[in-house]
């Protein structure tokens, strides 16, 4: 006969509750540690400290492209600071700027100071890189700041200052990144780049590339507001030599004004960009809205206020599409200018004269499905952050220097927002940049053995 229920149950509660309590106890460990190792979590604290401090004493080196050896020292200190074993080498400008590749540049300069830091991994795996550049533009106009643009303050929990945003909150970020890196939990190698000259065309990375900084994989923390961009237009800089007829004001009539000629050419111009952003079908570049987009930046003419102007230069940027090289936008655009000039009364036997000059941005791209892009959101989940979406850019930037010269599947992803790159009061959350670290730190973990 057996005992009642209820006589089973008392009898076995205490064993019960006990697995209960150990289960409940095994569940919040996992879920504290889920995704993420428990160093990781315990440095969490720490590395908004470490991140602010980075951050501040990078963005407080005044690195304009052209000026690059003080923030390099100051990089270099950090890398030293976190374990890395730190690599210096300055390349020569005329080393690199006679091969056909060379991206151009836009600043005076003999050399390019490069800096790397390198964690070896206690397993056998691949080279991964995490790479920035360190220059920045210039401040501007100081009276449009709120705080001066090299002495960086944080104002609810957002710090600002030239660079902040572009890039040096993402190159703290990768440092913060290995610094939470235990090399017994790493397989294969793990290189964190400083490149300079990226705002004026790229050449720092392109000297790096050819020093030999190749990897397996590599991601660019560009400002990307912690979205993975894996596809970039590119651009070119030209100028456009517009002649006219000249003339006495009294009679403007007797005269054709460049400044009228350069107005019909930019007609041209805007309609050549609607045409070639409406052949664009790339997704991810579709939806940005104008991913080739052409401008006129700069004009110079006239030579007396009553005279019709017989010259005006300008000088502009003309979006590189994906799938061409610099050499075929440049092709694109002479196209458009001497269709138009052969239409045109004055011009078809005056025809302007169109120059290229200054940096050359390429484009490139990745599939979404690529083990690069998927492993870096697998590790965004298993982290507990913002899951990145793949997205398009309409800027040229390093990241297509790796994949068309370095053979180095590439992306960028990092902390903050690009419409603050370049701008007054320019500035980075730290929280972003704190999530971004944590991400790439999961990321480089992840790393395959073999």
């Amino acid at each position: 006969m057996q005992p009642p229920a209820e006589d089973i149950v008392f009898q076995f509660l205490p064993a019960i509750m006990e697995w209960i309590g150990s289960s409940r106890a095994t569940a919040a460990e996992d879920l504290q540690t889920c995704g993420q190792p428990q160093h990781a979590v315990a440095l969490l604290t720490a590395n908004r400290t470490r991140v602010e401090r980075d951050l501040a004493s990078l963005v407080s080196v005044p690195s304009l492209t052209g000026d690059e050896d003080a923030i390099q020292d100051a990089v270099a200190g950090i890398l030293a600071d976190a374990g890395l074993v730190v690599e210096r080498r300055s390349v020569a400008l005329a080393e690199i700027s006679s091969d056909p590749d060379f991206p151009g540049i836009e600043v005076d300069r003999d050399q390019l100071p490069i800096v790397a830091g390198r964690l070896r991994g206690s397993h056998p795996g691949p080279t991964v890189m995490l790479c920035g550049h360190v220059d920045v533009v210039p401040a501007g106009n100081p009276a449009s700041w709120t705080s001066p643009p090299f002495q960086p303050e944080i104002r609810d929990g957002i710090l600002y200052g030239r660079g902040a945003c572009d890039m040096k909150g993402g190159l703290v970020a990768a440092i913060e990144a290995v610094r939470m890196v235990d090399p017994a939990e790493l397989s294969g190698e793990v290189v964190v780049l400083a490149v300079p000259s990226e705002e004026d065309g790229g050449s720092g990375a392109f000297a790096a590339i050819r020093a030999g900084y190749v990897a397996d994989a590599c991601i660019i923390p560009e400002p990307t507001g912690l979205e993975v961009v894996i596809a970039h237009g590119g651009a070119i800089t030209f100028t456009l030599d517009v002649p006219g007829k000249a003339a006495h004001a009294s009679v403007r009539r007797e005269g054709v004004s460049a400044l009228g000629n350069l107005r019909y050419l930019i007609d041209a111009l805007e309609a050549d960009e609607a045409a070639r952003n409406a052949s664009e079908t790339r997704p991810e570049m579709t939806a940005i809205g104008l991913p080739y987009p052409t401008i006129i930046g700069q004009v110079e003419g006239g030579s007396w206020a009553s005279t019709v102007m017989d010259r005006i230069v300008a000088h502009g940027r003309y979006g590189v599409m994906l799938g061409q090289d610099c050499d075929e936008a440049s092709s694109d655009l002479r196209a458009a200018i001497d269709a138009a000039a052969g239409e045109h009364e004055f011009l078809a036997t005056h025809p302007p004269k169109v120059s290229m000059w200054g940096g050359r941005f390429g484009s490139s791209s990745i599939t979404s499905d690529d083990p690069l892009v998927t492993s870096l959101r697998s590790a965004a989940r298993e982290v507990g952050a913002h899951i990145p979406a793949a997205v398009g850019a309409p800027y040229g930037a390093d990241m297509r220097l790796f994949i068309n010269q370095g053979s180095t599947p590439t992306v960028m992803y990092g902390p903050g927002d690009v419409k603050m790159a370049h701008a007054a009061d320019e500035h980075v959350a730290i929280d972003e940049v704190v999530e971004c670290a944590e991400v790439l730190a999961r990321w480089l973990t992840n790393q395959p053995t073999g």
